[in-house]
């Protein structure tokens, strides 16, 4: 008999980890709450308060939470990047519109957009504040070389990108590049740093040893955000005002593919089998799902106001269940 009730127990947490591993996170930016979505059922299946305008959210290094960007709180809510539940609040995190980790996880960036000051953290678990830059201009998106030396972020009311030596808190160089630069990317060679242009048509290509602009490419109005293929070679670029997402070849610095996401295409995530790329969509409440075979939207999503950051959470790993004997 107990092994039957151990069998049952183990087949239900199975089920519970499926259930979690089915759910993508949606942060809600004017609605001060985010979204659990089911996959599977295609809707909305609970929504949760948090802070006060939260944008962005990104997982710690090892992958087990998931740290969400309360900008008008300053704090970060910590949830569980395999469930989805909330476990705890980092405070005094002054105004985190943007985060993220070099990619060595020893540092810690946050853009204070509202407050016009980048905060660089150093990290081992906890946040020890290295140094606070402030610098006019609505610090946006940012990223890191791939070193861990260095981070760039967008200055999207100046019209430039600057780059901060983590190290030591110093600007190594500061750059006009265009009209509103938002997202901003290295490049696997690590000698391209991609900047989207929302003010513009276009995304720009920067040395980042210097900053100087070294190209060009039209996208779409409102080139606004980027999320990696996963091949190493393409990446999806969210172009907000004209409603499209354009699939970028970075090798040849082309437009393989245009897709028709209507209603301010922001942020993006892909489901961990590879089918299906998430959009939200800032204008109509709703997350877009597309399908990667086809490059076409097969399902809308409705959420809260100005849905922004979106996460999809990732299945944990699985412990074969404990089967009965068949004669007990």
């Amino acid at each position: 008999m107990k092994i039957a009730v151990i069998a049952a127990l183990a087949l239900g947490l199975g089920a519970s980890a499926v259930a979690h591993a089915d759910q993508v996170i949606v942060l809600n930016s004017e609605e001060a709450s985010y979204s659990v979505v089911s996959r599977g059922l295609r809707s909305e299946i609970a929504r949760y308060p948090l802070g006060r305008e939260p944008h962005h959210l990104i997982p710690t290094p090892d992958g087990k939470e998931l740290l969400v960007a309360s900008t008008v709180t300053n704090e970060l809510v910590v949830l569980d990047s395999k469930t989805g539940e909330r476990k705890r609040v980092v405070r005094n995190i002054i105004d985190p519109y943007q985060l993220g980790f070099s990619p060595d996880g020893k540092w810690f960036v946050t853009a204070a957009y509202r407050l016009d000051h980048v905060d660089i953290y150093r990290y081992d678990g906890d946040f020890k504040l290295a140094g606070r830059i402030f610098i006019d201009g609505l610090p946006s998106h940012l990223d890191f070389d791939r070193e861990s030396k260095t981070v760039f972020v967008t200055l999207q009311q100046s019209a430039r990108v600057v780059a901060f030596d983590l190290a030591t808190q110093n600007i190594k160089w500061n750059v006009e590049v265009g009209k509103a630069p938002a997202g901003v990317v290295m490049l696997p060679d690590n000698k391209r740093l991609m900047v989207a242009l929302t003010g513009e048509d276009s995304v720009v290509t920067l040395d980042p040893a210097n900053g100087t602009v070294t190209g060009r490419l039209k996208t779409g109005k409102g080139a606004h955000n980027f999320w990696p293929r996963g091949d190493g070679r393409h990446w999806f670029l969210s172009n907000r005002v004209e409603g499209t997402v354009s699939l970028i070849d970075t090798k040849d610095m082309t437009v393989v593919a245009s897709l028709r996401v209507p209603g301010g295409p922001d942020c993006m995530d892909i489901t961990p089998d590879g089918k299906e790329l998430w959009v939200t969509q800032r204008f109509l409440r709703r997350i877009a799902i597309v399908d990667l075979a086809t490059l076409k939207v097969t399902g809308s999503i409705p959420v809260g106001k100005s849905p922004h950051g979106v996460f999809i959470l990732k299945a944990p790993a699985m412990t074969p269940p404990v089967r009965a004997a068949a004669n007990d």
